[in-house]
């Protein structure tokens, strides 16, 4: 294994000419991915199609939110997001959804989420309001030190009762089989032998 990353040293190498491969159609900036790319790279490569999880995946993958991603950030990203230890995708997904990076997950965050993945139903009725009665028992079970919000302690503490919690909000880890494909189709990748290397 690479060190700190869940990949063998060939995987690694397949990652890094991957992303050597993506950086060349960005000219001005090769040693980073614009968002855009790595974006594209989850909605083609793991079937992400929620515009919001997507976006948030992208950020949490930009460590250090400059709006690119480098090549650490890249190979540290998806090493977790492929490969994560539960501790490391709890972290991931808290991060995901928490839309405005404050630590924590708000009734707003939680509504903003479901809304965003639920499909409305056609019925007489609101949907925002079966929504907001999903959001109040959503934030009531997972809230476990009642401050009216979820925290990542009351977030992991109810995902290690409930692995299925891990992705309450929305889909933002991906399929094993969508994972094997990938890390096939990017050892197919051309070793890049430049100033990079």
């Amino acid at each position: 294994m690479a060190p700190g990353l869940h990949f063998t040293k060939e995987e690694t190498e397949s990652l890094i000419n991957m992303f050597r491969s993506l950086g060349k159609v960005n000219p001005a900036r090769p040693d980073k991915l614009e968002r855009t790319q790595v974006r594209e790279q989850l909605h083609v490569k793991f079937g992400v199609t929620d515009d919001l999880i997507l976006d948030r995946i992208v950020r949490v993958f930009d460590t250090d939110s400059d709006n690119y991603v480098s090549q650490s950030e890249w190979l540290h990203g998806l090493s977790i997001f492929l490969r994560g230890t539960i501790e490391e995708k709890k972290q991931f997904c808290f991060k995901v959804y928490d839309l405005n990076d404050d630590g924590f997950i708000t009734k707003e965050e939680v509504f903003n989420l479901l809304k965003n993945s639920m499909a409305k139903l056609q019925t007489e009725e609101d949907p925002d309001e079966g929504i907001k009665d999903l959001v109040d028992i959503t934030i009531k079970k997972m809230d476990l030190d009642k401050d009216n919000k979820i925290g990542p302690d009351d977030f992991s503490s109810i995902v290690s009762v409930d692995p299925l919690y891990l992705e309450h909000f929305g889909a933002c880890l991906p399929e094993q089989e969508n994972v094997n494909e990938f890390l096939r189709l990017s050892a197919e990748y051309p070793p890049h032998r430049d100033r990079y290397y």
